[in-house]
């Protein structure tokens, strides 16, 4: 049994997996959580890169994503630390995701600090953007 990159406690088939292979997230808590594993789990399942664009706000996702090369990052942990829902179609969450770059693996483990808002437009919550801590 796979634990769930977004560190829940679940397995991931129970977890994350449900709603990178289709079904939407509840809530941008369990969205924000479903993208976070998504790049955590890239490098082995590329199909997920569709998944993070496709779950990005038509406003603000870019053209394409680079998760290879020089940049590459290995996600090694994440923590929310807040969810809060501001009214029925958007909220906030506050996490805090530690990394290594793919090519410095030997290295100090770096931190990722942001409260993301999130949209949902027709039942459907998206990532529209985030402020860095």
């Amino acid at each position: 049994m796979t634990p769930c990159p977004c560190d829940s406690g679940k397995p991931y088939h129970l977890c994350c997996e449900i709603y990178h292979l289709g079904t939407p997230a509840p809530t941008a808590e369990a969205l924000m959580r479903s993208r976070y594993s998504a790049y955590a789990l890239a490098s082995s399942k590329p199909d997920l890169k569709d998944y993070l664009l496709r779950t990005w706000h038509s406003n603000s996702r870019p053209q394409d994503l680079n998760l290879e090369g020089q940049e590459a990052i290995k996600w090694l942990g994440l923590q929310v630390k807040q969810y809060q829902n501001i009214d029925a179609d958007n909220a906030t969450v506050e996490f805090v995701a530690r990394y290594k770059y793919a090519n410095n693996l030997g290295g100090k483990a770096e931190k990722l600090q942001e409260t993301s808002r999130f949209k949902r437009v027709d039942h459907c919550w998206f990532y529209l953007d985030g402020d860095y801590q």
